[in-house]
């Protein structure tokens, strides 16, 4: 079966004008992501260089649709003029954003690695608080078991009856704990360390998950921004090169 030229003339036309679709809605796509403007937050600028990698393969789309359109038609529509070549603009777009992404890929990475380090040292500055409070309360308790007359007044709080609920459960618990630790004193050391095991793991499954989340955000986005440059620059170079010696 032959396909007519008026088949292929309208094949090209609705190529072109997805393609040109696609592309300006993609520009408009790349300012919407802009707003609000926060250039001077980290996680503005990694949040709007994602958005930016997963949709970079949509312009990319789009000016091989409008490519394809001019290589159906045969040439027969295009200028003589680069301004009013539709083809000179995608190309050049498509080496713009070519460039744009060569840089977006190691600004990314730079600033999920900054963003990283600042998270890491949050969670160090959590366990070390959770420890200088652990202390705390181990050299109260400490200063309670050798205290006779502290803990007479325990007592009688707790015999007294003026005690009740809540707060009550609270201290008969506290005085317990307190007897206990008396009569063993190996008991507190072992609840002490048990409790800085548990602040360490805490720490270290913390740093690990933080790690982990931002390695797969850096390959991600950075490896995808690498691609998309790679795509775009070939694309535009070559094009712009043939454009160029056939004119």
């Amino acid at each position: 079966m032959n396909t007519s030229p008026a088949s292929f003339s309208f094949t090209a036309l609705a190529l072109k004008i997805v393609g040109v679709v696609m592309i300006l809605s993609s520009l408009l796509d790349y300012i919407l992501m802009t707003i609000p403007f926060n250039p001077g937050v980290r996680e503005w600028q990694i949040a709007l260089a994602t958005q930016f990698v997963d949709r970079g393969v949509i312009p990319l789309v789009g000016i091989v649709f409008v490519l394809l359109g001019y290589l159906l038609d045969n040439e027969r529509s295009a200028p003589k003029s680069f301004v009013g070549d539709l083809r000179f603009w995608a190309l050049l777009l498509s080496s713009v954003l070519g460039f744009i992404y060569l840089i977006l890929g190691p600004w990314h990475v730079y600033n999920v690695s900054a963003q990283t380090n600042q998270a890491l040292e949050q969670i160090n500055q959590k366990a070390t608080q959770a420890e200088t409070q652990l202390e705390a309360q181990t050299k109260q308790v400490d200063e309670l078991i050798k205290n006779p007359q502290r803990l007479a007044e325990l007592d009688k709080a707790i015999a007294s009856g003026q005690v009740q609920g809540e707060q009550l459960g609270r201290l008969q618990a506290l005085k317990q704990q307190l007897d206990t630790f008396k009569k063993d004193p190996k008991a507190l050391t072992t609840q002490v360390d048990t409790a800085k095991q548990q602040i360490n793991k805490g720490k270290e499954d913390a740093q690990s998950r933080t790690k982990t989340e931002a390695l797969k955000l850096s390959l991600r986005t950075g490896m995808s921004s690498l691609f998309l440059a790679i795509a775009f620059i070939a694309t535009g170079w070559t094009g712009l090169r043939g454009l160029i010696t056939r004119n």
